[in-house]
């Protein structure tokens, strides 16, 4: 498999654009905002910028990867000839749903679809095709040309031949596959986004501050970043949709979101990508962090 699409020019999209076009991959990257692919490869080519300054590259590198990338406003035109289709746009379950039955009428028959989801059923997802042989998670991490973990989903009807593909696939990109199956959540969120609400819990409740929780989390669990900054980076919104999948797909209480999440994301408070979530990221933040550089 060389011919590769991938749906969506996001965060998660273009990472995995990258990826799979550094790896020497032709990689068609699809979105139906042409503003969003001209953002989504001028990332691409700033990421690549920073592994050049570092000596991970060569200008080269840089130049053949971005050559391997095409961009298409339209998924007919952009999956003709591919091999696999990696999904990544917005976690919504009915949008998924709308583009796998799109992506089944029009690819060929022997392609893999494959949706980076977070949380949402591989086999639901599969159900919409008429090849649920055929569908799997990949589940990347972000940032994903750095990331090295790929969560390997098996939907309840994907073949063996399609697991081991993708598995040996991933390891093509740099990346370790683990194979997980189809439970909300699968094996990352289902541990991760518990421990993020309880922290927020631990917020509303009054218990201790945003950076008294996250130094106890970086310091005391020996974790890079603190669960409420790393909440921020994901997105609040993301989080709560996570949450709401598990919740309703396990009837777990545990799973239930946090007052101060829900209400968070209702003021459009969604983390870095809005500015403003559980920290400030706003310019006038930053212009304040540059001006005690220089006092």
């Amino acid at each position: 498999m060389k011919n590769i699409a991938v749906i969506g020019a996001g965060t998660m999209g273009n990472g995995i654009a990258h990826t799979f076009a550094q790896s020497g991959f032709t990689v068609k990257l699809i979105d139906i905002s042409e503003t969003s692919l001209k953002k989504g490869i001028a990332t691409i080519s700033k990421n690549l910028d920073r592994m050049v300054a570092k000596e991970k590259i060569s200008e080269a590198d840089k130049a053949k990867a971005l050559s391997n990338i095409i961009t298409f406003t339209s998924i007919h035109e952009g999956v003709t000839s591919v091999d696999l289709v990696v999904e990544a746009a917005t976690e919504n379950v009915d949008l998924k749903l709308k583009i796998f039955k799109q992506l089944d009428e029009t690819c060929s028959k022997e392609t893999i679809l494959a949706t980076n989801t977070s949380s949402i059923s591989i086999t639901q997802i599969a159900a919409a095709t008429s090849r649920p042989d055929k569908v799997i998670g990949m589940h990347f991490m972000n940032p994903v040309p750095i990331m090295k973990l790929v969560e390997i989903i098996r939907g309840y009807n994907t073949s063996d031949e399609v697991t081991k593909s993708i598995m040996d696939m991933s390891k093509t990109l740099g990346k370790v596959p683990v194979e997980v199956n189809d439970y909300p959540g699968f094996v990352a969120n289902r541990i991760l986004m518990p421990m993020i609400n309880e922290s927020i819990e631990t917020l509303y409740n009054s218990v201790a501050g945003v950076n008294e929780i996250d130094t106890v989390m970086k310091l005391g669990m020996a974790h890079p970043m603190g669960p409420l900054q790393l909440a921020d980076f994901i997105g609040l919104d993301v989080c709560l949709s996570i949450l709401h999948v598990m919740y309703d797909g396990f009837k777990n209480p545990k799973y239930a979101p946090c007052p101060l999440l829900v209400n968070m994301v209702r003021a459009g408070k969604l983390g870095v990508k809005s500015g403003e979530g559980f920290y400030d990221y706003s310019e006038s933040r930053k212009a304040e962090k540059v001006a005690k550089q220089f006092s």
